[in-house]
């Protein structure tokens, strides 16, 4: 895949970062990058999302930022070709999204991301 543009500033950027922010993407500060973290029930669900979205990216031929910590999977997406948001990286969200279907979504990124094993261990 060649060199991929940026999303211009305007009406198209905007309607697109709108959209995935009702979904729960939002800015990661100092980057033209939007970031996602989900909370799946288990480290089996959150793991079988994991591989079916590498099955997305390799379609796009564009590969997540992400971490896994047993339930919780942690996402950055930016296309490292153009330096920023390009139209891959909302591709990717929104198939993401699809595949992620009902799990919980930290919004809060200014929160410690915790995962079930360290819920579990506070309880004890």
């Amino acid at each position: 895949m060649g060199k991929t543009e940026p999303l211009s500033p305007g009406k198209e950027r905007d309607d697109s970062l709108a959209a995935l922010g009702d979904t729960g993407w939002r800015a990661v500060e100092g980057r033209d990058a939007i970031r996602k973290i989900w909370k799946f029930r288990s480290f089996s669900e959150a793991w079988g999302f994991m591989s079916r979205a590498a099955l997305q990216a390799e379609k796009l031929n564009h590969h997540p930022e992400w971490t896994n910590v047993y339930n919780t999977v942690d996402v950055t997406l930016t296309t490292h070709d153009c330096g920023g948001l390009s139209a891959l990286d909302v591709s990717l969200a929104q198939r993401m999204d699809r595949i992620a279907g009902a799990a919980e979504v930290q919004i809060d990124h200014g929160a410690p991301v915790t995962c079930l094993c360290e819920e579990h261990a506070r309880t004890r």
